[in-house]
């Protein structure tokens, strides 16, 4: 327990002399335990001055005849390999020598060490596995270590293997009859069974026709006490199983699913929702497993998983749309989650409409009308209003319910009504609904609500109606006035407002105050601040990108951040040799810059207006710099003239984006239309994850990522990600781009762009394919 005291609480430089004569004593100590942690503590607790000293005992220690000090010094120098790599490599002999070690441990540990010390090596790492593959190795734990090891190998040198030479491939196959029960599923040990079918439930992930010789033994562990190797093993099987498989394997399922908790039933949800989508024959089977177990007990997540799953079958399988439509409305009539039941009857509105029957939907609707909370209710009007506007015949049915609902105790519910009997117009006849009508019920608010909270509450009731396109599209960033904490860093503005005015907004206001700005026409989009200073240097600057149709206006934020100096005359001088389509048309200096006082200097360019014109522009700041007097806080009346080198700044496509998502990608997709879309393939290259490429692509195009598909899930070797936004001159752009791994770690991508302009269209490809 003193070890371990104190290894935690690290003492300092001063302090670490108190203990060291004792630890060092210690580790010549005729009690091996003791030798053991005194070893540990003492490469945990001392620096390297120190370590030169002990380093023989640390080399004796390595080959000790005791495993447990043996491994205590080689689990030392992996760790001090981060921080002293020079001493750690001089061991290598011994090191070497304990490799050979009988002890199982012994021979692991320095086989993670004599690795990490070559690993930059690659011949070196070669040499290592080939001299260990013909059999020196004896400790399972080692031999696991040397099986990563050659597998690394094989990747690294794959193109240089001649046909017919396979040393390490022979090996990895002798490997699979190994003795040590690492991998056996019919072990008696839970902790060896649930390890070896977690193996090859990952393998299944990339490779599931490798894993299908195991699969008569992972149905036996179906039924394993250990609820957690069940569910490995029955999501293993759903990934590997065969088309012949699906019905022996649901029948299985029925029974092990009320065994076990919500959190394992989402795994297999997850992984009979993927067995559908390959296997689409087979939707029948596997929707009526779906629907049988919705009805079943269960929590939140649980149920939402189970309708997630659904609603995708329904929307990639056209065949299972009628019959799953209905399972859902069968569901929602005993739901008790109210978020379940708006998220049903929002779908219903959408999909109902196109299957071969409609109407036979509209009583499960109604009922949510009578039975439901005020929530649920409101939900149920509004689709009802969708069916009565996508459906003809049904419009005067829709009619009579939606008078019914006038007289509902909730004012939501009766606004509602009133709302979509005025906008379906007419007495409920049999007409066809106007193109408009359909477009507010389906299609997409493309505005954050916030934007529209905000105009909302400033809009003054007067003869002109509210205009929605007066609307910032921006995604709100925080409330300057919000920002906490003291900070030399300028917030943008020069006196942030007491109320919570957006940045958006601020910036609008402050742009249309300034009378050379006031013939560029509506700011379009307004950057982040770039740095264009290190932190704590003697002036902080950075600046914002204000980006017009015609004109690109810098506004450069900048702080004193020198008591004794008041700045004068500053200005910022700007290159834009490497931004051709760029000419600089006005510059607006500060008079003064006084300590600690945020100020702004503006530089306006213009260039070909509704053009993605990129370029990169180096910055100059220019003032007179005068000395202040501490005592009196005058300015002395002489200055000296002087220049500060600032950061390079660069505009890019992503600055002509406007980041505004949609509530519903695929209804904004259809509703788009593809007149104007354009569709094209990429490789990325080589890429260090699938996650990687992703986040480069979002970042290069700037459009804003919805429902989630910037992350990528774990181990994924293929993803789909959905963009959208508004693109300069309020043009909307949707965004449908597929990823998939080519070979080893190249990244391909297919690229699908829908626009109101064709040209826009264009213009989205061809940054992808000059980014």
């Amino acid at each position: 327990m003193v070890y371990l005291m104190i290894k935690e609480l690290s003492p300092s430089a001063d302090e670490v002399i108190i203990v060291t004569s004792s630890l060092m004593k210690d580790m010549t100590s005729k009690t091996d335990m003791y030798r053991a942690n005194a070893i540990r503590v003492l490469c945990r607790i001392t620096e390297g001055t120190l370590l030169t000293q002990i380093e023989r005992y640390l080399k004796q220690a390595i080959v000790d005849k005791n495993p447990v000090v043996a491994s205590a010094a080689l689990v030392s120098g992996i760790h001090l390999l981060q921080t002293n790599p020079e001493i750690v490599k001089r061991w290598s002999n011994e090191v070497q020598e304990a490799v050979q070690s009988r002890a199982a441990l012994v021979q692991f540990h320095a086989l993670a060490l004599l690795h990490q010390i070559r690993q930059n090596d690659r011949l070196a790492v070669s040499k290592l596995v080939t001299s260990l593959t013909k059999g020196t190795v004896r400790s399972p734990l080692a031999q696991s270590l040397l099986i990563r090891y050659t597998s690394q190998v094989i990747r690294e040198s794959a193109t240089n293997i001649q046909t017919g030479d396979r040393p390490f491939y022979d090996f990895l196959e002798g490997c699979l009859r190994h003795k040590a029960e690492m991998l056996f599923l019919s072990s008696s040990k839970p902790v060896l069974r649930f390890a070896a079918v977690r193996t090859l439930n990952k393998v299944a992930m990339t490779h599931p026709m490798a894993v299908t010789n195991c699969n008569i033994d992972m149905e036996s562990l179906i039924s394993d006490q250990n609820r957690s190797i069940a569910t490995l093993a029955i999501t293993t099987l759903l990934k590997t199983g065969n088309e012949s498989s699906v019905d022996r394997l649901m029948k299985q399922i029925t029974n092990f699913m009320s065994d076990i908790a919500d959190e394992f039933k989402i795994v297999v949800v997850e992984a009979i929702r993927s067995l559908c989508l390959k296997f689409p024959l087979k939707y029948r089977s596997l929707m009526n497993f779906l629907s049988n177990i919705l009805r079943e007990e269960g929590g939140f997540e649980y149920k939402k998983a189970i309708i997630d799953s659904i609603v995708i079958l329904i929307r990639d399988i056209p065949e299972a749309k009628e019959s799953g439509l209905l399972h859902l409305c069968e569901f929602i009539e005993d739901c008790e989650f109210t978020y379940l039941s708006t998220q049903i009857l929002h779908f219903l509105g959408i999909e109902g409409p196109k299957t071969s029957d409609p109407s036979k939907y509209i009583r499960y609707i109604y009922n949510r009308v009578h039975l439901e909370n005020a929530t649920v209710r409101a939900s149920a009007v509004s689709t009802l209003a969708k069916f009565g506007a996508m459906v003809d015949s049904l419009k005067p049915r829709i009619f009579v319910l939606l008078r019914r609902c006038l007289f509902d105790s909730d004012d939501e519910v009766r606004d509602r009504a009133t709302l979509y009997l005025n906008t379906l117009g007419g007495d409920g006849s049999v007409v066809e609904t106007d193109k408009d009508v359909k477009e507010f019920l389906f299609g997409s608010l493309d505005l954050p609500l916030v934007n529209l909270e905000t105009s909302l509450k400033n809009y003054e009731p007067s003869e002109e109606p509210f205009d929605i396109s007066s609307v910032p599209r921006e995604v709100k960033t925080q409330p300057l006035a919000e920002k906490k904490g003291p900070s030399k860093k300028p917030t943008g503005l020069a006196a942030p407002p007491t109320a919570p005015v957006s940045t958006v907004d601020a910036y609008e206001k402050l742009l249309s105050s300034i009378p050379e700005f006031a013939d560029f026409g509506k700011l379009f989009k307004s950057s982040a601040p770039v740095e264009l200073t290190e932190a704590e240097t003697e002036y902080s600057v950075n600046v914002v990108k204000h980006i017009f149709d015609g004109h690109v206006v810098f506004q450069y934020n900048c702080t004193n951040t020198i008591p004794e100096q008041l700045l004068e005359h500053v200005t910022v001088v700007v290159d834009a040799s490497e931004a051709e389509e760029f000419s600089q048309v006005i510059s607006k200096p500060l008079k003064s810059l006084p300590y600690d006082t945020p100020g702004q200097i503006f530089v306006a360019f213009e260039k070909p207006e509704g053009v993605l014109s990129v370029g990169k522009f180096s910055n100059m700041l220019r003032f007179t710099v005068k000395e202040v007097d501490p005592t009196t806080g005058e300015a002395e009346d002489d200055g000296v003239e002087d220049e500060y080198q600032l950061e390079d700044l660069e505009v890019v496509a992503a600055d002509y984006m406007l980041k505004v998502g949609v509530s519903n990608f695929r209804n904004a997709w259809e509703s788009m239309g593809a007149d104007c879309e354009r569709v094209d393939e990429y490789g990325l290259g080589p890429r260090e994850s699938l996650a990687e490429a992703v986040s480069a692509v979002v970042n290069l195009l700037g459009l804003q990522p919805c429902e989630g598909t910037e992350v990528v899930p774990s181990n994924s070797r293929s993803h789909t990600c959905l963009l959208s936004g508004v693109y300069i001159g309020n043009v909307k752009v949707l965004v449908r781009i597929s990823f998939g791994i080519d070979g080893p770690k190249e990244v391909a991508m297919k690229l699908a762009v829908r626009s109101e302009d064709e040209t826009v269209s264009d213009a989205i490809h061809e940054i992808v394919a000059s980014g």
